[in-house]
């Protein structure tokens, strides 16, 4: 009997979402018997646990076809073709396009190039796949950009995603109506480069006419998020919606990288130290109830210990709660893998120190909460998140996928208690 296929996601939100297009498009396409590996790039770490998967999923099911996709495969191909457990390697644009499942079904499967991957770069659109519905029962994502125009030293990704393009405003607003009218009482907006969103569209828009749009045009959607943005590219009518719409909700994720300006000037940032802070003073002062999350890299190259310690001192300065923090692992082919590197364990104790800084930071928003009373929209029966999308965890069984009115009565080391 043909078996459904199997999908396993590396990565990020973006790659989880797109998973979600490629299993519908499989299914349509009466796809079976075959394995599908959505694989990242971000560091050399990432590619390891792609290939490791692989060989795991191999084990698992000897018969199946096994197709890698995603941004490692976009970007290494001859890497993932030259495994002997691979079967089909195809890129990032063709995994979006139905007629490439078309051709992986049993009797066409056999008939197609095993290497399938165009040139990114020259990818001038994003459709919006319209997964009327991924996520939790309670919040939806929704792919309103892709790819990436900046060039960091340290990434890969806009060489794993191509260059930066929008889904139109009229599109998003459409798929976010159907959600609300199917039960969603939150929706978040996903992307590489969110804050570049609407500059390849007519009139050039920026994120927060989105955002405004959106708000306007669906009145009955309770919550809006707005995932990682780059600050520095923050535009008047974001901040307009940050100070006047409390339906976007207060929790912004910032990709900061470093503290230290030379770091900083290196990593071809378009920030400066002093940029971070005082967007963070602003933002706040517009909505004293905004918590911040932030990625922060430790040991980027050429990284000495003064300048690790102004990244460590950023995270009080800019008051972050929720730190992403990466150990600089060094991608071939970016210009920051020729630079000088930093000592291994060196970075491993600054990765260490910056997370307990953080987790200090989220000891204090957590204490700071107790006795408040939040609106928390319910993940499941027992947990759900505040508007600052902390966790709160009950005692008791709540409607799940509701906004619960509830006082905060306790904390442990990450959650609320209600």
């Amino acid at each position: 009997m043909a078996e459904a296929p199997v999908f396993a996601t590396l990565g990020c939100r973006l790659n989880a979402y797109e998973t979600e297009a490629m299993k519908e498009m499989a299914a349509q396409a009466g796809v079976t018997d075959a394995v599908i590996v959505n694989t990242c790039a971000v560091t050399s770490e990432a590619v390891r646990k792609a290939k490791q998967e692989i060989r795991r999923l191999r084990r698992a099911y000897p018969d199946a076809t096994l197709i890698v996709t995603g941004c490692a495969a976009q970007t290494e191909p001859a890497t993932f073709a030259a495994m002997p457990e691979v079967t089909k390697v195809i890129g990032n644009t063709e995994k979006m396009t139905p007629q490439t499942w078309a051709n992986m079904t049993p009797d066409l499967i056999g008939t197609t190039e095993p290497v399938q991957v165009d040139d990114i770069m020259s990818v001038t659109e994003t459709a919006g796949h319209l997964i009327d519905g991924f996520g939790t029962r309670s919040r939806a994502y929704v792919q309103v950009q892709n790819g990436c125009d900046h060039r960091c030293t340290f990434c890969i990704i806009p060489f794993g995603r191509g260059n930066s393009r929008s889904v139109p405003a009229g599109v998003v607003v459409d798929q976010i109506k159907r959600l609300v009218q199917s039960g969603y009482n939150e929706v978040v907006l996903t992307g590489v480069d969110l804050t570049s969103w609407g500059a390849d569209l007519p009139a050039q828009p920026r994120l927060g006419d989105l955002v405004l749009r959106i708000l306007r045009l669906v009145p009955d959607l309770p919550r809006l998020r707005i995932s990682s943005i780059d600050s520095i590219e923050a535009d008047p009518a974001l901040m307009d919606a940050i100070a006047g719409e409390a339906r976007l909700m207060p929790h912004l994720h910032l990709s900061l990288q470093a503290g230290d300006d030379m770091i900083l000037k290196r990593m071809k940032r378009r920030h400066l130290r002093d940029d971070a802070i005082r967007f963070c003073q602003e933002a706040r002062a517009l909505r004293p109830d905004m918590t911040f999350g932030a990625d922060i890299i430790a040991g980027f190259p050429t990284e000495t210990d003064e300048m690790f310690q102004k990244s460590l001192d950023l995270v009080q300065e800019c008051d972050l709660t929720w730190l992403h923090v990466f150990p600089y692992s060094a991608r071939p082919g970016t210009p920051a893998a020729r630079m000088p590197a930093v000592n291994g364990r060196t970075i491993k104790d600054r990765a260490a120190r910056l997370r307990a800084a953080g987790q200090t930071q989220v000891s204090r928003h957590l204490a700071a909460q107790q006795g408040k009373t939040h609106l928390i929209l319910m993940e499941n029966p027992r947990m759900g998140r505040t508007e600052q999308f902390t966790e709160v965890t009950f005692g008791t069984d709540q409607p799940e996928g509701q906004i619960v009115a509830a006082q905060i009565t306790g904390a442990t080391d990450n959650q609320l208690l209600a």
